[in-house]
This record gives C-alpha cells, structure tokens and sequence, in this order.
C-alpha cells in the first residue's frame, strides 16, 4: 500500500521563489531604466505607452516608431516585426526596442485543449508543459509578451468566454493559472524563450451579468475578495511580469479606472510592481460607460489608476501630452508608467536582443510539442457516462459508424481566439478513428449536418443509414469554434442546428451509441444524453484532439478528466456552482416537480424549499465530476488531530482503492466546510486535489495538509482575511457532491 502526501506547500513555495526571482531582476535594472528615463523628453516617455495592433496597419506604422510614438506592438510577427524592430532600435532616438504581444491562449501553432478543457486534467506540470511550448513556438516568431492567462472565475456557462476561463473554482484556477504562468515565463524572463504572461482580465470580468460580455459586474465585497481576486493575488505571488484591466464595471467603477484595484491593492497590499496594460479600447470606453464626458478625462482616469500601457485607445498618445503640460496629470505619475514599461523591456533581454531568430520556426510541430498536446487533449476528456462498459471498444467491433458535423472539422477542434492555428494540421477525429481502424475495423462515415448550426436534415437518413451497418455509433456533436470566445455569447446553451434531431434518428437505429461533445461551454444536453449509452465531453481539443479521442475510445487510455465547471439541467438554473452558500430552507430528494403537482393543489400541500419546478436543485452533473474505465473505492478517512492549533497544521488522509481491472488516475479532492462563521460560509470548498495513478486491486493513502490560511475568509468589517475558530467538516471526494467525511475544530 503506497502513501502519497500532499504537495499543496510546492506552489507555494515555487511562487516564493518566482517572486524573489523577479524582484531582484526589478531592482538590477533600476540604474538602466533610470538612465534612459532621463534622456526622454515628454513625447517619447508617452510614446512608450501606445501599444498599437500592427495586423493592419504595420507598414503605415515605421513612421511614428522613428518619431518615438509606439512603444508596444500586437498582431505583428516573424519578418514583419524585425523590420519594425529594426525602426525603433536602429532609426529612432533613443533606440528603445519594440515589446510584441500577441493572444496565445491555447498554444501558438501546436494548439492545445481550451483553457477550460485543459482545466479538466486537474493536471499542474502537463497544464505548464503545453504553456511552456506556446512560449518556445511563440516567442520563434518574435513574441514576447501574450495575453494570457485568463484566471477569471466563471459560474455562467452562458459567458462565451468561459471558454478562456479554468472554470468555477478560485483554487481550481490559481493552481492552473500559476502553472500556465510558470510554462510562459521559464525560468529567466531575459531568456530567448521567455514570454511575458498577462494575468486577465482584473477584476470581475467572469462576473458579468447575464452571461453576457462587457456587461456590469455587481458583486459583494465577500465574493470580490473570497472567490475572485485569490487567483490574482496568486498569480501576482508567482511573479506574472503584467495584467490586464477588465472591460466591466465593478460596482460602478469601471477596471479602466479603478485605483483601487491596480494602486491600492495590486501594487499596494500585494507589493506587485509589473507592467499593467488595458483591454483593447478599454480606455476610450469610459466615455461609453458614461464614466466621464471627453477622452482628456478617461486618460486623467487610466493614468492615475495605475494603468500604464493604452491598448488601441488612442487616448494617451496625443491627450497625455497637453494634459501633463497643463498639471492635469503630475509627470511623476506619467514617469512611473513608462519605468513599469522600460523596466519588462530589460527583463526580456530586448535591449540586448531585440530580433527573433526566424530560423528558429523549425520548431513549430515538434513532434515533442505534439505528443503533449496529444496528452492534455487525453487528460482533458471528461467521460460522463459509460453503461454497460459500451466503452472502449473490443475486438469484437467489426464495424463503426462515425457521424456527426463535429467528426471532421479541423477548423472546429481548434476552438476559440488562435488566430495562428494552420487547420492542415490538425488530425479529426475522423482521420484518427480511420487511421486506427486500419483494414481491422471497418469505418462507416457520414456526417448528417454539415456544420453544427446547421438546420437542414437532407443528410439525416444517410447517418441512420450508416449507423444501421454498423456494430457501433460514434456520434460527434457539439458547437463550432465560433461559437465561444470573446462576445460568444449565448441565452440557449442546447446544441445548435439540428443536432438534437440527428442523435434521434440514429438512436433510432438500436445500436449502441456513444456521444462525443466537442464544444466551448457545458451545453444542456440531458435528453440527448439519456438516449446513449457512452458520454465523452471532449471541450475544444486542438490539434490533437483526434488522436486523443481514438485512444481513449479504443483503450489505450483510460479516462482521467473531471469537470472544472457545474453543468445546468437547464439555463433557467444558471448561474449554478458547487460552493453555494446554504438557504435557510435546503431542497431535498423528496421535492414535488411540476409533473408530479395535482390539479388544483392547495398552495400549502407542496412543501416550502429551495429548488425550480421543473428540474429539482441537482445540476445535471457537478463540480468536479469524471468517470473512468475502471472504479475507485474511498476508505478510512482519517484526521491527524481533532484540533488545529492557529499557527499549526494537521493532516487528513485516506485509503483509495482501485476495485477495477486497469490501472488508472484519479483525481482526489480535498474539501472543507466552516460549520458557522460570523459571515455565512458556503457549503463546500476545493482546498486541494492530487492527481494519482494506481494499479488494478491497488490501494494508496492520499494525505493532505489544512493550516489555518486556507480556512480564511474576508471580514468587511475591518477589509481582512482570516480565520475564525470554530467547527469544520471536511471531505476527501472523487467530485463535489460525494466523498468520506470528517471534523476538526480550529482552536482560538
């Protein structure tokens, strides 16, 4: 029996070490940025914060680099950067490099699992693997600054870019936000490699009301600072060299804005002292948010907020100028934004080393780079139903039919926002289901709609007919590419077009069928699921994602994913998460549904609890749900100590036993539950997860270590986070909603 204990204090202390890593590289340049600061005259320093998008205008932009007006580029790469590069740095003034950014989310060329598919691994050191590829391939190219992660918490599947996002959790998302920030930057940001990650969007911006992008975010402090900021503050300890404002409101105060957010709490409280940059346009869009009537006022704004870089606003370059000139804004205040810029520029090594190697795209497709990207597509499939171990598939499948609109399309695998993504490259599912077929299984295709919004059923009958041949049904469903992302929005989350009606008719067919859901959000698919026999949710799985889903259908992988996100029976449920606070009158099993109600029922005969009509309070599936080829058996839970001192720590473990016959990974979860606290605490919180792999009859002791921080939750009272003593229940769990449970008590 093997005993595996927690390693909850390793990012800790790799965050620590980060941080320090990047403090000394602050203050080794101080002299330099100092140096150069004293040569610029007023125009150059504001120059230093226009960051413009080359993709149109590159060419027309060599004018303003050699007259010292642009500071920052995006969209711009390869050969095209090294001419504008070789503008500044040989023909400007003062010859101050150009920083390049661009959006590299899921992978620059290898594209990876969509951030909320990668979140699914429960996976650290594979989620930093496939950053730290993106970062090698991007960076070939010229970029040297991305923006990215996106650790906004979500509980909208509505959201398009819940997509972007790592899902539902604050803890779930600062481990992986943290490991994307670590595979972006590498060990030295000077390093040729090194890609200035961007922690986005601060703050709120998973808040937005109705699911809806760019809309307000109203939220409570205690939600503000308990479930949307940790992930921030995590990723301002691990040393992410810049963040992004948010386009939203938070409480009437847009980000763009937002002192407090940026100077009283980001480079105050927190002592983070990077590169802030706004969205794209944020800046000029305080006048539309009817934050202020002119431009003059939204620079006077956004300068004194702390935000040093102007995305394609065009409000810095020229209005800083006279606003400066005239004492509407100090020049101290402007000098602090330029050193934030001047000062990421001598981190990267662009003084010394301004031109990317263009020879170094060789690297583009490694085949390194694909095997893991083949990995994390793997380990970011959720299998959410398997009856009669439908799956994978034996030897004695002669025949499979393989059908739907989401079976082979290239573009569509990639998902959302990478815009560097060659579709030649990617392998569907479809050629990867053939390929492994071979002459052994013979492979009926047809794909019933042409694409997933797609109305007509012309094709319909021609899936039926395939499926009729077939030993088998693989039926790949799901959203286009399209449909997800930045204002991806969407009020009706059932699959688009007439998918609804093709899982119909061929599960009309009589043969087993298994669904394959490749899309950019949870979708409500409870009917649809109800007449098939196997589930694989497969998110958007990028280049890879074909031969991912070939080795888990046939076996050769065993299904290790689990939901980073609560998926709704209806829309009408959202938004849904597992760490709801209690009512005062819970739901139980035992709730009347509409169906059930008698007519003419008196108003008091149904009860008096918390949950909808029409679908109970379940979700259709939680936080934290994945089921394997094989079956895992929870035992013997056990606390180190019933009392947890306030300077101390305990431990809490248990037994996992692999009762199947393959070997396989789980993910363990670690929750706890304040029993009463001086502010209403939710009914559960993942605190920790361990990703371990055990043998068939196999048992291992997972352990894991509480200490009194993360039992702390924010006071408003005096705007503190802490502890308080009292009763805990705490779970070891193979998802949210299950798990063996015990107790301790936080000492005084």
């Amino acid at each position: 029996m093997m005993r595996f204990r927690s390693l909850l204090l390793v990012p800790v202390l790799a965050m620590g070490l980060v941080a320090c890593q990047q403090q000394k590289q602050k203050e080794a340049y101080t002299e330099e940025v100092e140096a150069l600061l004293s040569k610029m005259t007023l125009r150059e320093k504001i120059g230093q914060l226009n960051l413009l998008d080359g993709s149109w205008q590159a060419e027309r932009l060599e004018n303003d680099i050699r007259d010292g007006q642009v500071g920052s580029v995006l969209n711009c790469s390869g050969e095209m950067a090294n001419r504008l590069q070789r503008v500044a740095v040989e023909e400007s003034e003062l010859g101050i490099p150009l920083l390049f950014g661009r959006d590299v989310i899921h992978g620059y060329k290898t594209i990876f699992p969509i951030p909320l598919g990668q979140a699914a691994s429960f996976n650290d050191e594979l989620v930093e693997a496939a950053s730290r590829i993106a970062a090698v391939e991007a960076t070939a190219d010229g970029i040297r600054h991305t923006y990215t992660p996106m650790i906004d918490v979500t509980r909208d599947p509505r959201w398009g870019r819940i997509a972007e996002s790592l899902g539902e959790d604050a803890y779930l998302t600062s481990r992986l936000g943290v490991a994307m920030i670590k595979g972006l930057q590498g060990e030295e940001l000077n390093a040729p490699t090194s890609l200035a990650a961007c922690a986005k969007h601060f703050a709120a911006y998973g808040m937005s009301q109705g699911g809806r992008d760019y809309n307000i975010a109203d939220i409570s402090q205690e939600t503000l600072h308990d479930y949307i900021l940790p992930p921030f503050k995590a990723a301002a300890d691990a040393g992410c060299a810049t963040f992004m404002t948010s386009f939203n409101e938070i409480n009437g105060m847009p980000a763009s804005a937002n002192k407090y957010l940026f100077n009283d709490l980001l480079r105050g409280e927190w002592g983070w002292n990077g590169m802030v940059v706004s969205d794209y346009y944020s800046i000029e869009q305080l006048k539309v948010q009817a934050f202020c009537e002119t431009l003059d006022e939204a620079a006077i704004h956004s300068i004194n907020a702390g935000v040093d870089l102007d995305m394609m606003s065009h409000v810095y370059w020229p209005l800083l100028e006279e606003l400066v000139k005239t004492g509407k804004v100090k020049e101290s205040v402007l000098d602090n934004a330029v050193r934030n810029v001047l000062r990421l520029k001598f981190q990267l090594g662009l003084f010394e080393n301004p031109y990317c190697d263009t020879t170094r795209t060789a690297v583009f497709y490694a085949q390194d780079h694909l095997e893991t990207a083949k990995r994390l597509a793997t380990e970011s499939v959720v299998l959410l139903k398997n009856e009669e171990q439908v799956l994978p598939l034996t030897d004695n499948v002669q025949s499979i039919a393989v059908i739907g609109p989401m079976a082979n399309a290239p573009v569509e695998q990639l998902g959302t926002w990478c815009f560097d993504a060659e579709p030649s490259h990617c392998v569907t599912p479809l050629r990867a289901l053939t390929a492994e077929c071979g002459e052994r299984v013979k492979v009926n295709y047809a794909a019933g709609l042409a694409y997933s919004r797609d109305e007509s059923e012309t094709e319909i009958a021609a899936a039926v007919a395939a499926a009729r041949r077939s030993d088998v049904v693989l039926l790949f469903v799901g959203e286009e590419a399209i449909l997800s992302g930045e204002a991806k929005c969407r009020a009706d989350l059932s699959l688009p077009g007439a998918q609804s009606k093709l899982i119909d008719e061929v599960a009309k067919s009589g043969k087993p069928m298994v669904l394959v859901v490749m899309a950019g959000r949870p979708l409500t698919i409870g009917a649809e699921i109800d007449k098939c026999d196997g589930v694989l949710y497969a998110f958007h799985g990028g280049t890879m994602a074909g031969p991912a889903l070939s080795d888990l259908i046939f076996g050769r992988v065993n299904p290790s994913g689990k939901l980073p996100v609560t998926f709704p029976k209806m829309v009408g449920q959202v938004p849904i998460y597992y760490n709801q606070k209690l009512t005062g009158r819970p739901a139980g099993d035992d709730a009347v549904l509409l169906k059930d109600i008698p007519v003419e029922a008196k108003q008091t005969s149904l009860g008096f609890s918390s949950y909808w009509l029409e679908v109970g309070y379940k979700p259709l599936y939680p936080f934290g749900y994945g089921l394997s080829y094989t079956t895992f058996e929870y035992n013997k839970i056990q606390v180190s100590n019933p009392v947890l001192s306030k300077n101390g720590s305990i431990e809490v473990w248990c037994e996992v036993k692999n009762t199947g016959t393959r070997e396989g990974q789980e993910v363990v979860q670690l929750y706890v539950q304040d029993v009463a606290g001086s502010s209403t605490r939710p009914c559960r919180e993942l605190k920790g997860f361990q990703k371990v792999t055990i043998a068939p009859g196999e048992t291992q002791t997972v352990s894991f270590t509480i200490t009194p921080d993360m039992l702390a939750f924010y006071h408003a009272a005096d705007g503190k986070s802490y502890a308080e003593p009292g009763s805990f229940n705490v779970w070891i769990a193979s998802s949210s909603d299950t798990g063996l449970e015990s107790h301790f008590m936080l000492e005084e």
